[in-house]
Parts: structure tokens; sequence; C-alpha cells
């Protein structure tokens, strides 16, 4: 059946923005200003601003923002580094690139973030190096030095908590903020709300043209508050030189294109408004879906104001949901249906079936619906009918 409602449109948002994003694209021609300069300068100030962070790197992708964050922060090969299974293989990726060996913590069956509680009943259960009193890795046996929290679906993870547990353990933390462009946290460590990209040594965001800001290609940024680590991403996104031709590292080609830049300004203007109408979507989803049996609908903490890059679901027999809300034109996504313990590319660790109870139910029945700016009533409407007809059950009155 021909797709009523897409999961996400990208189009109507490109052409409403089509003579700006035109301009910028002109600029460039006119003044071969490709790489690096002011549109680069430009929107790392301006995100850094939006971050409520001191420093702003563009970098080619949301996964070199990872590596590099990491290279920068003083991870080494060899070391442990503690995440969650239930996210894009870029987390753990990221972490095995940079030398490191990932291990995993299970989620928080509500959010599905990581669960504090499982991590530090985790590290309490480690056994601490004679001599450095770091604690080891339960598969690896090797120092665990980083936690990285995924600011999944556009939630913060529970950050006091998992701030707390990493100071007493001698962690380091680093945001997968990949998902979570403007998510914002109360913390009562603090007492005022903490934006992500601004809470621990350094975060990574991904601009994938799907994201919220998307740019129209390729793209990522790393945020800190730490100016030597700002300095060291600088250098090895761009073959480790400080200066042009005086290489203080072995770096890498990870640069953010100057046109990608502009686009990405552009559009940085309109992302509180497109997520107010994120926002707007869930909780139109949520008084629809409130009272439906055979589902359960997203859970955003007290204490937490998310940004909804996607809305997901959990429901039973979920493959086959998926498919016959495709027969009725609903056009829905799987975040993520093979958790990383399980994954092939990481069969060297050892994890099985039933090592991470919650992280394994979530892959097996999340469903993501429809999200995005613009999304209106009406679809929403025809959405929650179809996924009623699907499970059988009644339409909430609106």
């Amino acid at each position: 059946m021909k797709t009523i409602v897409p999961f996400l449109d990208l189009i109507t948002l490109h052409k409403e923005l089509e003579e700006e994003l035109v301009q910028v694209f002109r600029k460039a021609l006119h003044t071969a200003g490709f790489i690096g300069g002011g549109p680069v300068t430009s929107f790392e100030q301006h995100f850094a601003a939006y971050c409520e962070a001191a420093e702003c790197i563009g970098v080619a992708s949301g996964t070199d923002a990872l590596l590099l964050a990491f290279l920068a922060g003083g991870i080494k090969p060899g070391e442990t580094v503690l995440t969650v299974a239930h996210t894009f293989i870029a987390t753990a990726e990221a972490i095995t690139q940079a030398g490191a060996v990932p291990e995993f913590i299970d989620v928080d069956e509500r959010t599905c973030t990581m669960d504090a509680e499982k991590l530090r009943s985790y590290l309490e259960g480690c056994r601490p190096d004679p001599v450095t009193g770091k604690r080891l890795g339960q598969r690896t046996g090797n120092p665990i030095t980083a936690v990285v929290p995924v600011h999944l679906y556009g939630q913060m993870a529970e950050m006091d908590a998992i701030l707390g547990i990493a100071e007493e353990f001698g962690l380091q933390v680093y945001e997968d903020a990949c998902q979570a462009h403007g998510a914002k946290y109360f913390s009562r460590r603090e007492n005022r709300w903490l934006t992500a990209g601004s809470v621990g040594k350094a975060a990574a965001f991904s601009f994938y043209p799907g994201k919220n800001l998307g740019a129209c290609g390729e793209a990522g940024a790393v945020t800190t508050n730490d100016p030597e680590l700002a300095r060291k991403v600088r250098v090895l996104r761009d073959h480790g030189q400080p200066r042009k031709y005086f290489h203080e590292a072995i770096g890498y080609n990870g640069r953010l294109d100057a046109i990608q830049a502009g686009f990405l300004d552009v559009k940085l203007k309109y992302l509180p408004r497109w997520t107010e109408q994120r926002r707007a979507v869930a909780r139109a989803y949520d008084r629809m879906l409130s009272d439906m049996d055979g589902i359960v609908f997203p859970c955003e903490r007290e204490n937490s104001e998310a940004v909804y890059h996607l809305y997901v679901v959990r429901v039973e027999d979920r493959d086959t949901v998926l498919e016959k809300l495709a027969e009725q034109g609903v056009g829905t996504g799987i975040h993520y249906p093979v958790p990383l313990h399980l994954q092939p590319a990481y069969s060297f660790l050892g994890y099985s079936q039933g090592d991470l109870p919650v992280t394994e139910a979530a892959a097996a029945s999340a469903l993501s619906l429809p999200m995005y700016p613009g999304l209106s009533l009406q679809d929403q409407e025809y959405v929650v009918q179809a996924l009623c007809r699907v499970l059988d059950c009644a339409v909430v009155a609106q």
C-alpha cells in the first residue's frame, strides 16, 4: 500500500528552508570556501551556546565526534569503557576504534537509558587492581576508565546518579548526545537545568540528516567545557596539525565541511521551534495511547525535557505489528532490533542471550512511530487508529 503517513518527512522541511540553504551553497561557490573558515567557526560558536558548553568542535560525523572525544580525553588502548547495548553501534564502535574495549550495562525499563543502579552494582562486583585501585572489567580484566551514557531517543540519562557513581569509582563520563540536541535535565546536584552536551567531560553529537538538527549529508560535533580537550580534538580532526604541515600527533581527516556547517547554522535558528513541535506531537500521542491495551508508551521522567528524536512504543509481536501498519500506509522504524552485546561484531566479548534482559526485551518489542516537526494531528490520529486496528483495541476519544 502507498505510504499515507511516512516515518520521517525531510522533504517538506527542506523545501521550507530552500532559499536559505541555496544561499549558503552559492556563497561557498562564489568564495571557494569549502573547508574550515567562517561558516565552521560561526556554527561552532552558536552550537556551543545552544548547548551551554564552553567549546564546540565541528567534525565529519557523530562517529568521529565520539572517537575524537575519547582520544582527546585520554582513553587508552586496552582500557575498559562502560556503555549500553541498546544503541546504534557507533557508540561501541568508537570505543573499539580508540583501542579500548566496551562492556555493557543494562538499561532502565522505563526510559531505556543506562540504569544507574545496575552501573553501581556492576562496578561493585568488579575486583580492584592491587596497584592502582581501579576496578577491572569483569570480561576484559582491564582497568575501567570511563562510562558513556547514551541520551537515547532524545531523553538524557539519569546524569546525577551516573556522575556520582563515576566520581566514586574514578571514571570519566562522556555523553553520547547524538539523539539529544537541546534535551534538558534538572540536576539536583547543581539545583538547575542542564543541557545535553554540557554535563560530561565531553559530548558527541551527530548531524546525520534524520537527526533533530540534521545536515544535508554527514556531520558531527564535540562539545566540552575542557579547553585542552577541545584543543586536542581540533588537532586530531585535521591530521594532527595545530598549524599547516606541523603535525604533533597522528590524526584523522575528520573536519566538518564548510557547506554543511552553513546549512546547520541556518537550521539551528529553527531548532527550538521544531523541538516544541516534536514535544507537542509526543503529548498528543501520549493522550491518544494512554488507555490503550497492549501498548507501553514512552516515559519522560519528571526531571527531564526530552526532545523526542524518536517516539518509541513497546508492543508484543512487534514485527507483525510493523508489517500490518505498513499494509495500512503507516511508516515505522525499529531502534534497535539486535542489541550490541548480541551482534556478531562483538561476539568476542562472550555475551549470551539473557545477559542483559531489559535491553533484550526492549530490542524485541520497540516500535518507533512517525515523529517529525509538522506531523499533523490528523495524521497522528490515522496512525493511532491503524495501531488500534492491528492490536484490536478501542481508540481513546480526544
